[in-house]
């Protein structure tokens, strides 16, 4: 419970009256003023037994709730004041709690702060309060409180919800408090606290929770009085009891009920709080509450005629009587306060008036602030006597001081008590008093003092102070002292290295003062010497430097005027190349790159800089060079460098204190020109040589070789042929490739790079004569000629074979004669002309477009005289045996044989001349070719060839046999069926196709679908069993022959059908319709854009569903594909595919599927890309 408040004071802060009796002995009506924190009430207690509407709030934190006694109330009890959980007091006047309580100015942070309201129980309400966030880098942070302390962020459930939003727009936050279902005990004041950083705002609000009615007062008061525990249902509402400690719940014990409110009646007020906390009563201000509305019964006492009244109240300093009115005058009264028994003196006076028994209390004080009795015989009556102190007002304020820096300052102020505590304040700050502290307070009676005993500017400002009763306030202004000039700070201009000396004079002179530099203070060390001697002050530095130049400021201490003086040192220009470490001062760069050459000066004051190259002068607004000064340098800029940019550059140097001149060599190198076309004087067979001429400029540096590249001419890619430089101006490229044009090129390089490449040299084709022919030999030999043979020589190369050179030399002789004056492209050849029996030397040489190869010669000579050679016929190895060929291939044989003179050639077949008309027959010297251009059958047979030389003769026979496809089986036959199990029959075919049959291909298909299945394939036997057949379907059969040549063309399918029951079931079959299957044609999958390589097959694919199967045209740009070689199409249940073979870029375009059966059509069409590979040369 909160300590009891013992004054209280009005709303305009002046004391009230005391109490005294009036003419009758009667005492105005007291209150009861119970002071409390601001939780809630008890939820149970407010919904259960409802209570008058309360009273209204004062606008401070506390709420008070007043209840009237009557004057015939219980006494009070013997006991200290301090020990009271509540105080009484006068209230006060209605027509000041009727006035309106001050707000306080509008803060920069709220806009709009919730105002006081007022509702019904059960009512919901909204309060809302609005920043603004214009000047506000982030969201303000807002809290809401209920009293003094409780934070309602921790409260929040289904009776109170907190919302925050913002406004893009009006850049505005919201922030609203809801209560809903409102309880009496929701009632109180209520503060709303805006942060942001260091900025703070607040707001106070009042919520009157008004009763809808009263209700009857039989209820049970120890469970009316209880408050909600934290863990209950109403957890989270404006209950704050749920803070205090915890304390376990006892168990509820078997005494009797007990009628609390017959204690709580006859108990006296200062023993509520015991009984409460005895029976478990927590609402102890509920309890008041209901209390007050209790009729009190008057007790008629035997002692008192009349009692004192419950309390009293008096002005600090005043007087009181204490009236008791007694029955018996003669029964012994005596006084007590806080118990002890009150003597006669000087403060306390006793006076008897009849039967009244007063006693007077004087100039009463603080201590006299306490509970009184009185006893009369056994009978006792108890009050509570309240001192006010009055408040201490300001009776001489404070009066403003204008003095200057080490005075002292008092401020002196009178107050109306003596002893009263009063708080000095500047500039709305505490002043601190401590012991260290600058400030002095002390007190004299009334007087109050506030002394500094040496000010300094820092003490100007407004000093207040407060009392109880007032405030007054006074400006403090501390000025410096006026200060005489004598001699001033003069600008000084000083060479640099040379000594400095600043001095002033000045009144008077035993102030001292601070020497500063730009601003810095300047600290006296080896160097800087600061003296002060009477009025003078000297600034001395032994050796001036860079770094003194600046503003110079003398501030007298304590002064608020300063001397100031402007020292300038000055240097001759200097401009320090040895700082960039170039030889001889020469800048090389490589053109093309950005120069940016810095060069360190020196000068004080910053000389002005002039670049020249010659007589022209450079500016600092060129573009591409130009030259730029800044602070301790100067540069010169050349964004791109070129050749022209060589030479010498001039800087000039100029300030105030002289003039300097440096000069700086700047070279730019470059890579060298590209060298003329290279000549290629020599091709071999797969080199070449080549010279070529140094390029006219070197780029500012020797060429330290050369590099070698080479294209085939129609490509684009070079290739480079030596990694090391090449010194000379020729070279020798190896490894071309023998035929194709060829182009170099050359790359001067030099310490900068790689030159430009060189213009191509002229297109150049490596070319080689072939090996020499290889095989000669004598062919043939008449008694005027000579036929020599012989084959292409091995190595032919890429320049060709223009045709041979055939020459003859008579043996003995050195003279080779030309047989032949034009070339001959034939590898035989006929020297005619000759003498009979000479003997001659023959050789060939091969020519082509590089010259002739080397010659081939006989090894021997040759005899000029025909020589007579039996025939012999020299059969192929593959006609050794049957030769075998299919209906329509053709028949090409060709059958060499040998003799001399020419043999006589004759064919027979079956012993029977071959007619022209059927097979044609051709001869020459050497073989004979039989020729068939379409076999049929009927050429099959045995053919006889004859060759014959005068008497000489020799035979051959070749077996040629024409195949064809075989026949399909004669019949095929269901032999069985069981299970799932049917068993064929069938017979060969009666057309073999003149080859022997090689097996048979059999093939099932449902009734249903009568879609063809192959079970198996390459059988050799006329009879099989086909298992795993489906129980229920219908089966027909069909069968193919094969031979060498393939399947027969046709089948032969069994006429019935074979029906597969399930054993041991008789199925019962029903006339049914068959369901319509058709289906006009729909692609369920479309052709797909496709890229092809060109070279690689290509294939397009799509399905398609129709029934009955339809009919699929593949089209390509909308013309229809028909017998070509290079397409194949393919459909294998419903999936259409057309093979491209080897696509070429003229295969590309749009390609079409078109499925037509006689319910429809449907088409869907790809377009086709073919991309040619690129091969790298």
């Amino acid at each position: 419970m909160p300590e009891p408040t013992k004054k209280d004071e009005t709303p305009n802060g002046q004391p009230e009256e005391s109490v005294a009796p009036d003419t009758n002995g009667a005492l105005p009506l007291p209150e009861i003023s119970l002071e409390v924190s601001p939780p809630p009430d008890d939820d149970d207690a407010a919904a259960t037994t409802p209570s008058p509407t309360p009273q209204p709030e004062e606008a401070s934190t506390l709420k008070k709730l007043s209840i009237e006694l009557p004057n015939d109330s219980v006494p009070l009890p013997e006991m200290g004041r301090k020990d009271s959980v509540w105080s009484l007091g006068e209230g006060q006047p209605p027509e000041e709690l009727e006035k309106p309580v001050d707000t306080p100015p509008r803060s920069t942070l709220l806009i709009e702060s919730p105002q006081s309201a007022s509702m019904t129980v059960g009512g919901d309400i909204t309060f809302i309060a609005k920043v603004e966030a214009k000047d506000l880098l982030r969201k303000p942070t807002v809290k809401w409180f209920k009293g003094k302390w409780m934070d309602l962020a921790s409260k929040t459930g289904k009776h109170l919800q907190l919302k925050e939003t913002f406004d893009r727009q009006t850049k505005i936050h919201t922030f609203e408090m809801h209560i809903i279902k409102a309880k009496e005990n929701y009632a109180g004041n209520y503060r709303c606290e805006v942060t942001y950083k260091d900025k703070f705002d607040s707001c106070s609000f009042d919520l009157e929770v008004k009763e809808a009615g009263q209700g009857s007062q039989n209820i049970d008061i120890r469970s009316a009085f209880k408050r909600s525990s934290e863990g209950q249902e109403d957890a989270g509402e404006l209950d704050f009891s749920g803070l205090l400690k915890h304390r376990e719940h006892k168990q509820q014990d078997d005494t009797p009920e007990v009628d609390v409110w017959e204690i709580l009646k006859n108990a006296r007020p200062d023993q509520y709080e015991k009984i409460a906390f005895m029976y478990g009563i927590t609402d102890l201000r509920g309890l008041l509450r209901r209390m007050k509305k209790i009729p009190k019964e008057e007790k008629k006492s035997e002692a008192f005629a009349k009692k004192l009244d419950p309390a009293y109240q008096v002005d600090k300093g005043g007087k009181i009587r204490l009236v008791v009115d007694l029955a018996d005058p003669t029964v012994d009264l005596k006084w007590y306060k806080n118990g002890q028994e009150i003597r006669p003196s000087p403060k306390y006076i006793f006076e008897h008036k009849g039967t009244q028994r007063i006693m007077v209390i004087n100039n009463c004080t603080m201590n006299d602030d306490a509970a009184y009795s009185v006893a009369a015989g056994d009978e006792k009556c108890s009050t509570e006597l309240f001192v006010k102190e009055l408040p201490v007002k300001i009776v001489k304020g404070i009066e403003p001081v204008k003095t200057t820096v080490n005075e002292r300052i008092e401020l002196e102020c009178e107050v109306s008590e003596e002893g009263a505590q009063v708080k000095w304040m500047k500039n709305g700050v505490e002043v601190p008093t401590g012991v260290r502290s600058r400030y002095r307070v002390k007190c004299e009676g009334t007087k109050h003092f506030l002394v500094i005993d040496d000010a300094s500017r820092e003490d100007t400002g407004t000093y207040s102070i407060m009392a109880s009763g007032g405030t007054s306030e006074a400006q403090v202004q501390v000025d410096l002292k006026p200060l005489k000039i004598y001699q001033d700070l003069q600008d000084v201009k000083v060479m640099l290295g040379q000594p400095l000396k600043l001095h002033c004079e000045i009144y008077p002179g035993n102030v001292p003062g601070r020497w500063y530099r730009n601003g810095q203070l300047i600290q006296p060390n080896d160097r800087i010497n600061i003296i002060h001697r009477n009025k003078v002050h000297r600034l001395e530095i032994e050796t001036s430097s860079l770094h003194d130049t600046g503003d110079y400021t003398f501030v007298p201490e304590g002064y608020s005027q300063s001397l100031s003086a402007k020292v300038h040192i000055i240097d001759p220009p200097r401009v320090h190349l040895d700082s960039l470490n170039f030889p001889d001062n020469t800048v090389t760069i490589v053109a093309g790159n950005k120069l940016r050459l810095e060069i360190p000066i020196s000068g004080e004051p910053a000389p002005r800089v002039v670049w020249m190259k010659g007589e022209r002068v450079i500016l600092e607004s060129g573009n591409r060079v130009r030259a730029e000064t800044y602070g301790d340098q100067t540069s010169l800029t050349i964004d791109i460098t070129e050749r022209e940019d060589t030479g010498n550059y001039k800087i000039v140097l100029q300030n105030e204190a002289g003039e300097a001149t440096a000069s700086v060599k700047i070279k730019v190198v470059d890579i060298p020109d590209p060298p003329e076309a290279p000549l290629v004087p020599e091709v071999g067979g797969d080199w070449c040589s080549m010279t070529w001429e140094p390029p006219k400029y070197d780029g500012g540096s020797p060429i330290l070789g050369y590099f070698i590249e080479r294209k085939k001419k129609q490509s684009s890619r070079w290739m480079r042929l030596n990694f090391d430089l090449i010194k000379e101006t020729s070279f020798e490229p190896k490894k071309m490739i023998e035929g194709v044009p060829y182009e170099v090129r050359i790359f001067a390089v030099n310490a900068i790079g790689v030159s430009k490449p060189s213009e191509p040299s002229k297109a150049f084709t490596p070319l080689a004569v072939t090996s020499e022919p290889t095989m000669l030999v004598v062919d043939d030999v008449t008694d005027t000629t000579v036929t020599v043979k012989w084959r292409p020589p091995e190595t032919i190369g890429a320049a060709g074979l223009d045709g041979y050179l055939v020459e003859y030399c008579i043996e003995g002789g050195n003279d080779w004669i030309v047989s032949n004056k034009e070339l001959t492209e034939k590898t035989k050849y006929t020297i005619t002309g000759l003498t009979p029996g000479s003997k001659i030397l023959v050789r060939v040489r091969a020519i082509n477009a590089a010259g002739a190869s080397a010659p081939r010669s006989l090894q021997h000579s040759i005899l000029v005289k025909e020589v007579i050679e039996p025939p012999k016929i020299r059969v192929p190895r593959h006609l050794k045996q049957t030769y075998t060929r299919r209906v329509g291939e053709a028949v090409n044989l060709v059958v060499p044989f040998m003799g001399k003179p020419r043999p006589k050639v004759t064919w027979l077949k079956e012993g029977k001349p071959i007619e022209p008309t059927h097979v044609s027959i051709r001869n020459t010297d050497c073989d004979s070719i039989i020729f068939i251009r379409k076999a049929e059958r009927s050429h099959s047979g045995k053919y006889e060839m004859t060759v014959q030389v005068e008497n000489h003769v020799d035979t051959a026979i070749i077996d040629i046999q024409i195949v064809d496809l075989p026949g399909p089986p004669q019949s095929v036959t269901i032999e069985d069926v069981w299970g799932g199990n049917v068993a064929l029959v069938w017979t060969p075919p009666k057309d073999n196709g003149n080859a022997p049959i090689t097996g048979y291909t059999i093939q099932k298909a449902d009734k249903k679908t009568m879609e063809w299945y192959t079970c198996i394939e390459h059988y050799h036997r006329t009879c099989i069993t086909i298992t795993e057949l489906v129980v229920g379907n219908e089966y027909f059969f069909r069968i193919y022959s094969e031979n060498m040549c393939g399947l027969s063309e046709d089948a032969t399918q069994t006429k019935k059908s074979a029906l597969i029951v399930k054993e041991g079931l008789q199925v019962k079959t029903h006339d049914f319709n068959d369901h319509d299957f058709k289906e006009a044609p729909k692609f369920t999958q479309p052709l797909i854009n496709t890229f092809a390589i060109a070279g690689y097959n290509a294939t397009l694919n799509c399905s398609v569903r129709a029934n009955p199967r339809p009919k699929v045209i593949w089209m390509k740009n909308k013309i229809v594909i028909l017998d070509d070689p290079r397409y194949r199409m393919f459909s294998n249940q419903g999936v259409c595919t057309l093979e491209i073979r080897k696509p070429s870029p003229y295969d590309g375009g749009m390609y079409t599927c078109k499925a037509i059966n006689d319910l429809g059509e449907a088409q869907v069409d790809c377009k086709l890309e073919v991309k040619v590979q690129t091969q790298e040369l």
